[in-house]
């Protein structure tokens, strides 16, 4: 039996508009992360992250709260998926 899970969240982080810049450079050097929209003014990003398990996705969510600038970090959205096939 061969299965391959596949997790994706969607967060929304509440970050300090002057360090947008920074932050949102430092966020794309994350593998597998996405910007799809953003608000520098109000201090606003939404971000998608894809990791290959659970722990991982979990550590990388971890290390945007830990980025500069960020004053919080929201999961809006999760998903989990397996793939593969059944072998007998």
């Amino acid at each position: 039996m061969m299965n391959s899970e596949w997790h994706v969240s969607g967060l929304v982080v509440q970050a300090r508009p002057e360090s947008f810049p920074q932050l949102v450079t430092a966020l794309l050097a994350i593998a597998d992360t996405e910007i799809p929209a953003q608000d520098q003014q109000n201090g606003k990003l939404v971000v998608v992250m894809q990791a290959a398990c659970s722990q991982g996705l979990l550590e990388k969510i971890e290390s945007v709260r830990n980025l500069d600038g960020v004053l919080a970090v929201s999961l809006v959205y999760h998903q989990q998926d397996t793939q593969g096939e059944v072998t007998p």
